[in-house]
């Protein structure tokens, strides 16, 4: 879903970037452009930050979207092969890691192996062995199920400033250390593929419909098949992550999501494209998507009270999560109809676009006046 997410706002900036191009002149589509970068990455660290939501997307998007501008008039080739390029360095980085891991674990290993009384260890070996012991014990599922436990303890029943310290202190770390070390690359990936699929007339429908099928087909096949082999091996190994990573031979989670979101994206075009399908997402999502931007938001603030103020974290299972989600689903679907109905954007579409623009478009909707008989 957020692969989806991703592409879709590298289409949306080829989309806006146009239009500016058109309606104004000089240094103005770059100015605009820019500012409202800028205003979005605001709005990410008050959705972390204020609303209470560790792993927003918005912050690191905006910082991602600051690269674009000089690529908009790329063509759709050259964007996927920067695309690609991203991709590779996505898959090599977790796999740098993980082999760094295997390594560790491997070498400890043939230490632990050694005979202590025939053999003295070197401090490199001493080190090595406090690695591997130290890995061991931190990947265990006991000790993931107490590191849960642990978080329960330190969130639920929290007032809000004691909750503000935990997740400044969170997200200070998502939005630095886990942003350039694990983040960036997959952002980007999707942000150069979605300008270059709205850019070739994929994203709009317009490619033959064999194609979106076998897009379809292959994409979703082949992710759900990875994803199997994976949930399989974890599932087995009880989620142990030492084991896992013992047994594990090659990680291939930005392989999979690429062949997975391009499925689900071609599945949803096919689906479009046939008529009655498409009468249903225009007339229940259209309004959702038209705001977005402030659907997003307020699944930070409606779960932040739900979780945190009712008391819930930590005390659902996974199934009902689940409940949660369709209830927030159906809330804003019946939300955003009647807001739509009223307002020519939701709210925080019509700030983001004030500060942006550095004025106030109208924000009710007119009238329409009865025709004369």
């Amino acid at each position: 879903m957020r692969g989806l997410f991703s592409l879709l706002f590298g289409a949306g900036t080829i989309l806006l970037l146009t239009r500016l191009v058109k309606e104004k002149s000089g240094l103005e589509p770059a100015d605009i452009y820019y500012r409202r970068m800028l205003w979005l990455l605001v709005f990410g660290l008050i959705n972390a930050f204020i609303f209470l939501w560790p792993g927003d997307i918005l912050y690191p998007y905006a910082i991602c979207g600051l690269l674009l501008f000089p690529f908009r008039n790329l063509s759709p080739r050259n964007l996927i092969l920067i695309a690609f390029f991203f991709l590779a360095v996505g898959t090599y980085r977790e796999n740098s890691d993980f082999f760094r891991d295997k390594k560790i674990i491997q070498t400890g290993k043939a230490i632990a192996a050694m005979d202590t009384t025939k053999v003295k260890l070197t401090d490199q070996q001493k080190a090595d062995l406090g690695k591997y012991t130290g890995f061991k014990e931190n990947n265990s599922k006991e000790a993931t199920a107490r590191a849960a436990e642990e978080q329960v303890k330190k969130i639920r029943g929290k007032s809000y400033p004691a909750l503000l310290q935990h997740f400044r202190d969170v997200n200070m770390w998502i939005q630095s250390f886990y942003f350039y070390e694990h983040h960036w690359f997959d952002i980007l990936l999707f942000f150069f593929l979605g300008m270059a699929l709205f850019k070739s007339g994929f994203l709009l429908g317009n490619k033959q419909t064999w194609l979106y099928a076998i897009i379809a087909v292959v994409g979703i096949g082949l992710g759900l098949l990875m994803n199997y082999f994976y949930l399989r091996t974890q599932y087995r190994l009880r989620f142990d992550n030492y084991l896992f990573t013992r047994q594990w031979k090659f990680n291939y989670y930005h392989l999979r999501r690429t062949f997975q979101t391009l499925g689900y994206l071609s599945l949803l075009i096919l689906m479009y494209k046939v008529t009655p399908i498409k009468k249903i997402f225009f007339s229940i999502f259209v309004p959702v998507g038209q705001m977005a931007f402030t659907n997003y938001l307020m699944q930070s603030i409606i779960t932040s009270i739900i979780f945190y103020g009712f008391g819930l974290y930590g005390k659902l299972q996974r199934y009902e999560a689940y409940y949660v989600v369709g209830c927030i689903w159906l809330f804003q679907i019946i939300f955003s109809h009647i807001w739509m109905r009223y307002f020519r954007f939701g709210p925080f579409e019509w700030i983001w676009r004030s500060l942006t623009y550095l004025h106030t478009p109208p924000f009710r909707r007119k009238k329409e006046l009865p025709e004369a008989v």
